[in-house]
């Protein structure tokens, strides 16, 4: 059962953990304290890993200014991290944004959030654990299994085999349970900041070029269409890239204990300790660069690791490597266990195929582990991709970026109509609300409604430099982002709308209300619907197995 409703004034009270309005029952393991739940965020933004594993890709593209990019990038996500702290503040829930959508929309908008926020998890845990690629081999060469890392397939073999090693092992320690993780992942994030910090101390303390090249553009951009603001655009998809997964704190909610004061100071201080540690690397890598015409700087076997190593020297260069392999496995760790929330939640919601065992929940170690399970094999499988054609491996990374930027957009936009409607923030029931934006909630709504809506339009535009870059240029690889992102909505609406929508409802099993016996009690209870938010009287028990099913197919327009 749900936890007790506690005192929040006189007078008023309401349920601490937010899952009474859900209907949920509590089955995870509320263990989860304000250091682990700031973690959580920060992991799954992992500048270290981030910062590291894109920085070529935004110098060879824009060169030096394109760190500039960063602090855009950062106010952007600001107001969605804003906007979704609001949210946290009053339901910091597993799958979060799936559940906010649900109370801020219809539907069929809320469920394709989750689906998009899962499909692309998914993906994007295959390409943070792909990252090992680009530091291991530098720190040992005994890391390159295949080859010398010279043939045409050894880097992207190499790449597969460490990636599918660091998600089976993501599997098992998110399978074992949250304490584990949280444990693991509050050392390895305590380890980052502090390498983070040492790091920028270090490259500030040995810079070699003035602050002017931060402002020259050094002739990128000539003879574009854009000039430099074409390619300044897409350099600044290396931070957008990075800067997101901040709800992460939210969705592990349900195992936060007071979440609805902690989600919200976590999403905000994630965000922001990232930016400023991931800003000063940038800006102090550049600034420490021996020389910044080398063309290892834009490669992909070189860009800022090959700074540190360059100015550090080796021993001490390593160490800091070593820092960034810890980055990368608990950044996997969070975005593996954010897409094990995400799906346990649509499943609880019986809104997922096989969401009956997806959404078990194992007795003694309080977790997912079939989704852990599943969540690892299925992205295992986009990496065998990789190897022969790393050019729609690319494409499904980039557009893992995508579909996070619009599930994001599917909570922003409905908010700021209903803040329009004045329907948000709800009125005063007595409900405990954690954070509040209070009268900078509409301006703030805006602009996280229109940097999404920017930024998703600026990721998924058809450019050979991100989705053709390399033969075989065809014209179906450089439309890939718009082909897949298109492709995966229609499906996702059409099994929706065609069959998962007639059968959904919080399974008994988590409901916070739930008959003693299924087989005496099945007519008369109520369970309460996602779709219309509110309990609906069961319908007659089928085979002694009471009914979950929403009687309204229609959904609220």
């Amino acid at each position: 059962m749900s936890e007790s409703p506690i005192t929040t004034g006189p007078g008023k009270a309401a349920d601490s953990s937010g899952m009474d309005e859900f209907g949920y029952a509590q089955t995870l393991d509320r263990s989860i304290g304000k250091f682990a739940s700031f973690a959580a965020g920060v992991s799954y933004i992992s500048i270290l890993t981030g910062v590291f594993q894109l920085f070529y890709f935004g110098f060879s593209t824009a060169g030096p200014a394109y760190a500039w990019s960063w602090p855009i990038v950062f106010v952007g996500q600001l107001m969605v991290a804003l906007c979704f702290a609001e949210l946290a503040g009053r339901y910091p829930v597993a799958g979060s944004v799936y559940n906010w959508a649900k109370r801020l929309s219809s539907g069929t908008p809320s469920w394709l959030a989750g689906w998009l926020l899962l499909i692309s998890s998914i993906m994007a845990l295959g390409s943070v654990a792909l990252a090992l690629q680009i530091t291991l081999p530098q720190l040992w060469s005994g890391f390159q299994f295949i080859g010398d890392g010279s043939g045409p397939y050894d880097f992207a073999i190499n790449g597969v085999i460490l990636a599918t090693i660091m998600i089976t092992i993501s599997t098992l320690i998110n399978a074992f349970g949250v304490k584990l993780l949280t444990k693991i992942n509050s050392i390895g994030v305590f380890v980052e900041l502090i390498a983070a910090v040492l790091l920028v101390i270090a490259l500030f303390w040995h810079i070699n070029n003035g602050p002017e090249v931060l402002v020259d553009t050094r002739g990128f951009g000539e003879g574009k269409p854009l000039g430099f603001f074409g390619v300044f655009l897409i350099a600044a998809m290396a931070s957008g890239y990075v800067m997101y997964g901040f709800d992460t704190a939210s969705s592990l909610g349900e195992e936060t204990k007071d979440p609805k004061k902690t989600a919200p100071k976590a999403i905000i201080r994630a965000v922001t300790a990232s930016f400023l540690l991931g800003g000063l690397l940038l800006f102090g890598g550049i600034l420490a660069a021996p020389d910044l015409k080398d063309p290892k700087l834009g490669s992909a076997d070189g860009g800022l690791q090959h700074i540190v190593l360059s100015v550090l020297g080796g021993p001490f260069g390593k160490a800091f490597l070593v820092c960034i392999v810890v980055a990368v496995v608990v950044c996997t760790l969070a975005v593996h266990a954010a897409a094990i929330r995400m799906m346990f939640a649509m499943a609880r919601d019986n809104n997922l195929p096989f969401s009956r065992q997806l959404s078990k929940v194992n007795p003694a170690h309080k977790t997912p582990t079939v989704a852990a399970v599943v969540i690892g094999v299925l992205a295992i499988i986009p990496l065998l991709v990789n190897i022969t054609q790393p050019a729609i491996f690319t494409i499904l990374s980039s557009i893992s970026i995508v579909l996070i930027y619009l599930s994001y957009l599917l909570v922003t936009t409905p908010m700021l109509r209903r803040r329009f409607l004045k329907k948000w923030p709800l009125k005063d029931d007595g409900t405990e609300v954690g954070f509040s934006l209070g009268k900078w909630g509409l301006p703030v709504n805006i602009l996280a409604v229109l940097w999404g809506a920017a930024m998703t339009l600026n990721l998924v535009w058809p450019r050979q430099e991100i989705y053709n870059s390399v033969p075989p240029f065809e014209w179906y690889f450089q439309w890939g982002g718009v082909i897949f992102v298109v492709g995966v909505i229609v499906i996702g609406s059409l099994l929706y709308r065609l069959r998962i929508r007639h059968h959904t409802g919080v399974l008994a099993e988590h409901a916070a209300v739930a008959p003693r016996d299924p087989a005496e009690e099945t007519e008369g209870q109520y369970l309460p619907c996602p779709v219309h938010h509110r309990h609906h009287r069961r319908e007659p028990a089928l085979n002694g197995v009471p009914s979950t099913r929403c009687p309204y197919e229609l959904e609220v327009k």
